[in-house]
């Protein structure tokens, strides 16, 4: 077993991790009463909550949430638990977590029996806030909401705490596992290993490997793609494939990501074709190639400056009547920008809205970046005005690159239109950008031109 060093334990963990885990909650459900007739149905949930639950997913923000919480209280409504977690789960996706806290705290006054779910995706939120400690803080006081902690709960914290680097807590943690009443399972494994592996471990990686086969705890395709990924990336293909057997062996089928990081790790070696005969070996094996496997040949051929040979392999998916997905189209898109072909890669996004794959934030952020390096900004400002349609928008570097260009080419129009844009998503410039642009507009202005046009400019931004 792999343990942290004991002096180094943080005192707070005596305080949460180590608290006797409880099996069961407070209070037990009550027994339905004899006399229900077989086959009548009864709901415990009020009449009005349907309505509640719908408000709070259309309100625009916590605070509206929060204020139709409090007009139902006062109307005499009894929220059950589908209300208070869809209450919930909106501030916690707002990241409102002062309200987060101050409904938690009445369901817990109103001893209410929540489900496991809700925690889950608390501590997912709260990770994502980089708030970890109040993750570990709601791990601990779940058994107050009628809650049974489960392993869900633990892997799901485990993850958190790997994730943010918290990696002697989270180790903290697996070690206890079992002495808290917890069976851990592969998943919990698998974060223990990833997070060595993310550390450069691949020995303390090995060991929980190797407990995990001593415990009779039987490791997933997960656990072997992790261990072939870091092979793989470390330029150790001979292992990984040796790994693919041993996995083969122990009768754990690889899947399409399993070949997708051997493909990665032929190519990254060199080994290209290798990477191209690995597609007929997985199939031969009963693994039928997806749209990963063939976006690794893509993103090989375009690192290699192979753009046209990429196309190709996009257009081989489609004969075998495979969809691309955003990703896909994303690599061709992403080196097309880079070899300087803006105008092929904006046909690329054509093609596949045409297609029926709906563009993301990524794929107009490359296209407005690479329309912006090859100076065509009128075609940059094209792409912006799709990309703000579709409810995306660029860096504020892009937007400084777009506003320079525009301004250079004497498009004070567009370059207004571009801040107004900025502002209304309130990414206005600081005074450091506001002068980088001006520096940028300025360079190479030997008669004073795009001078007279930045005045312009900000005189038009004050009006």
């Amino acid at each position: 077993m792999i343990l942290s060093n004991p002096t180094k334990t943080h005192h707070f963990w005596r305080h949460t991790f180590f608290q006797q885990y409880r099996t069961l909650p407070f209070n037990k459900p009550k027994a339905k009463p004899r006399h229900r007739r077989k086959g009548h149905k009864t709901s415990s949930r009020n009449r009005n909550d349907a309505p509640f639950v719908n408000h709070v997913k259309e309100a625009r923000d916590p605070v509206e949430a929060l204020t139709l919480f409090h007009e139902y209280l006062q109307r005499g409504f009894k929220p059950d638990y589908p209300s208070y977690a869809a209450l919930l789960y909106k501030l916690a996706r707002c990241q409102d977590f002062g309200a987060v806290e101050e409904v938690l705290r009445y369901v817990e006054d109103k001893n209410v029996h929540c489900q496991e779910t809700i925690f889950i995706a608390l501590f997912q939120h709260y990770g994502k806030a980089q708030l970890v400690h109040k993750a570990v803080e709601l791990f601990n006081r779940m058994t107050r909401f009628n809650c049974v902690r489960t392993s869900q709960s633990l892997n799901s914290l485990l993850n958190v705490l790997v994730d943010n680097g918290w990696f002697l807590e989270a180790n903290e943690l697996f070690d206890k596992g079992y002495e808290m009443g917890f069976r851990l399972n592969s998943v919990a494994f698998n974060v223990m290993i990833k997070g060595w592996l993310e550390k450069g471990e691949w020995e303390q990686a090995s060991k929980v490997f190797d407990e995990m086969l001593e415990r009779k705890v039987e490791p997933s395709v997960v656990t072997y793609n992790s261990l072939i990924g870091y092979l793989c990336r470390n330029g150790e293909l001979d292992k990984a494939k040796g790994l693919l057997e041993d996995m083969i062996k122990k009768g754990k089928l690889p899947n399409a990501i399993t070949f997708a990081l051997l493909m990665e790790g032929s190519c990254l070696i060199g080994e290209h074709n290798e990477a191209k005969k690995m597609m007929f070996d997985m199939e031969y094996r009963g693994c039928k190639p997806t749209v990963v496997n063939f976006g690794v040949l893509m993103s090989d051929l375009g690192k290699r400056g192979k753009i046209d040979e990429a196309k190709s392999v996009l257009h081989e998916m489609k004969k075998r009547h495979m969809k691309p997905d955003v990703v896909t189209y994303n690599i061709l898109i992403n080196y097309l920008c880079k070899e300087g072909r803006a105008a092929d890669a904006y046909e690329v996004l054509f093609e596949m809205q045409v297609g029926g794959c709906e563009a993301n934030a990524a794929t107009y952020r490359m296209l407005v970046d690479g329309f912006c390096r090859v100076g065509d900004f009128e075609g940059g400002l094209k792409v912006l005005n799709a990309m703000l349609t579709s409810g995306h928008f660029p860096r504020v570097e892009t937007f400084r690159s777009l506003v320079v260009g525009l301004v250079k080419s004497g498009n004070l129009d567009g370059a207004c239109f571009v801040l107004e844009e900025m502002e209304k998503r309130q990414m206005m410039f600081c005074p450091d950008d506001w002068e980088a642009l001006v520096m940028e507009s300025c360079r190479g202005d030997e008669n004073g031109s795009v001078g007279e046009r930045v005045n312009e400019l900000v005189l038009a931004m004050e009006a």
